[in-house]
């Protein structure tokens, strides 16, 4: 369960631990009553956040650290997003080691992207500027991440250099990942934000508490893209670009694939197109667990998770590769 206790009688909020997932790009404002923002921050679709606190026992408003924002604590409202991690025990795995539930298995987020999507909201990104319909990107699933759960389960034996220059603009900052050419190769085609250093940022924040090294870290994530996007879920995608899918039918491509049950533990997240308004698919968060290694069968990582309760964004449309 989430850890939740009144922060003091003087003091309204209430402390929570856990993971925000943000399901859309919401405003993330310094304070809920008059909205104020600086630097107009926003969350990004499918992306993790370290959850602070609730504004009170029946919150309609989340605390949480943005990296990179000024301030860092941000308020975001409770219907932009999920909380993760709140089937797990709050005990921690430790440094550089994946925390477990409270079955003895260690727990993980699994985060998707429909690239073609993110790019519409992130022109300026490198990887986005060379988009190419002929590319991976065009008619594949790309990795975001692989998240050790319980949320807070961040930056393990990180210096506070590295932590200070983990944010977009500074990741370039960041120590290089040193991989063996065949697995750089394959990443680089299946993470296309490596153009933008997105690798170096996945493994300060997550992989340094995976409990093992940037290779298997990367090759670990790179084995369950491939089971993706070789199944049937991939394919349901592909037939439906430029059409509409519902959680539904995405969930129920999961069921076929992977097993019975298996779309029980997916949510899917939509972002908002800006130039048109459209309501697009950008990414899929997959609950996973057990221990992950180089003959990990995905349903099985699948099945042993904690379904979620939420299907997420209810129907979005499948972008196609290219400003739109």
């Amino acid at each position: 369960m989430l850890a939740v206790s009144l922060a003091s009688a003087a003091h309204a909020d209430v402390k929570l631990s856990g993971t925000f997932v943000a399901d859309a790009a919401c405003p993330a404002t310094q304070a809920i009553k008059n909205g104020k923002n600086p630097g107009n921050v926003s969350t990004d679709a499918g992306q993790g956040y370290q959850l602070l606190a609730g504004n009170k026992d029946a919150p309609t408003h989340y605390l949480i650290l943005v990296p990179g924002a000024n301030p860092e604590r941000r308020w975001v409202k409770v219907s932009c997003g999920h909380v993760s991690g709140s089937s797990a025990a709050t005990v921690p795995g430790g440094q550089g080691k994946p925390a477990t539930s409270a079955s003895g298995k260690p727990d993980y987020v699994f985060a998707l992207s429909w690239q073609p999507a993110f790019c519409e909201t992130k022109s300026s990104k490198t990887e986005c500027k060379a988009q190419s319909a002929n590319d991976f990107d065009a008619t594949h699933f790309t990795l975001h991440g692989l998240w050790p759960q319980p949320g807070g389960n961040f930056y393990c034996q990180v210096t506070a250099g590295d932590k200070a220059n983990d944010n977009p603009a500074h990741w370039k900052d960041l120590p290089p990942v040193n991989l063996d050419a065949n697995t750089r190769s394959e990443l680089d085609r299946v993470m296309p934000g490596t153009a933008s250093q997105l690798e170096r940022h996945e493994w300060i924040k997550h992989g340094t508490c995976y409990g093992k090294s940037q290779q298997e870290y990367f090759s670990d994530a790179l084995n369950l893209m491939r089971a993706v996007n070789s199944s049937p879920v991939r394919d349901l995608f592909v037939k439906n670009i430029g059409g509409k899918l519902t959680a539904d039918q995405i969930r129920g491509a999961f069921d076929t694939a992977f097993g019975a049950g298996a779309g029980d533990r997916v949510r899917v997240s939509c972002v908002i197109d800006p130039s048109s308004g459209r309501r697009l698919i950008g990414e899929l968060t997959l609950g996973l667990a057990g221990p992950i290694g180089p003959d990990s069968s995905l349903k099985d990582l699948l099945l042993a998770s904690v379904p979620t309760n939420k299907a997420g964004c209810p129907t979005g449309t499948v972008d196609a590769i290219g400003f739109q």
